[in-house]
Parts: structure tokens; sequence; C-alpha cells
């Protein structure tokens, strides 16, 4: 197997940010990150604020393959992860959120109000998960088997049969 991708998240929250809160996210999502060979290499925390999200994100992709977010990406007034997320995209990858939310679907009536969306800036993999624990771990493993490939081919030339079982009918 090859290295590991080195893996920042950013914990969007109010409250973690104003310390009123621990976040526990970046622990339940460390293991399963491993798992599947990303290396969890740096955690902060922002404020739901549009523009500390983007700045945050910038900062972290220009170091990271990976860059994972937690939180704000439902419908509150103050969910705003998906916006600064769009705003420093280079590509977007519909598939992402579009994936996770149905596979939440199946669990929950409450995933038609995420707003999750993933893609790339530059050759780094920008990917919103939800702020719960357990709702980060399960949208990460829904999409977890596509994400080195994406990496991969974003970042690589590759040649058409590199792209394998993804480019089949």
């Amino acid at each position: 197997m090859s290295s590991p991708w080195p893996t920042a998240l950013l914990v969007v929250s109010d409250r973690a940010a104003r310390g009123e809160r621990a976040d526990e996210t970046a622990e339940a999502l460390r293991p399963v990150l491993a798992e599947h060979g990303f290396d969890l290499v740096h955690v902060r925390v922002v404020p739901d604020e549009r523009e500390a999200i983007a700045v945050a994100l910038h900062a972290s992709a220009r170091t990271h393959a990976v860059v994972l977010t937690t939180g704000g990406t439902g419908v509150a007034a103050r969910d705003v992860t998906p916006e600064a997320t769009r705003e420093v995209l280079d590509v977007e990858v519909p598939g992402l959120g579009e994936t996770m939310r149905a596979r939440s679907l199946e669990k929950t009536p409450h995933a038609l109000g995420s707003r999750a969306l993933g893609g790339f800036m530059g050759g780094s993999l920008v990917l919103n998960l939800p702020g719960r624990p357990s709702g980060a771990v399960e949208c990460f493993l829904f999409v977890a088997p596509a994400l080195s490939h994406l990496i991969r081919v974003r970042r690589g030339p590759v040649s058409d049969s590199s792209h394998g079982e993804a480019d089949r009918g």
C-alpha cells in the first residue's frame, strides 16, 4: 500500500471555537481514516463564519492532500460551510455530496437537509461531513472507496486505462 494521504480536519463550530464544548469528531474519524489510507495530521477548530472557513480551507489545502470539514452543512442560519467550500473549490465533484445524502437517507429523513459537498482545490480533495461524530464517520465511509482514486486522477497524468471500474457503464 502507498503512503497514507496527509489529512487536515476543520471542525466548524461556534461552540467549540468559543471553548464551550469539546470536539469529538476528530477522535471518532481518526481510526476510520487510518483504515482507509488517510493520516489525520492536523485538526483546527473554526467558527461558523464563511470567511474564517474559506481562509482555513486555503491554508490547509496548501499542505495537505485531503481537507475534511465537520459541521455547518445543514439549513440553520449559521450553517455556511458549503458556501465557503464552494467559493474556494476549483472543481466540484457532485457525486460526493449526492452519495452521502442518498446513503444517509436510508437511515434518516433528516439527511434531506444536508448540503454537504466535495471537490478539489488544486490537487487537494475537500469534503464536507456532518458535525455529529457518528454522521461524520458514516458519511466518510460512504465515499471512502472512491477517494484515493479521485485524488490520484486529479493529481496525476493518467492514461485512459487507469480509470478502471469508475469509467465503466
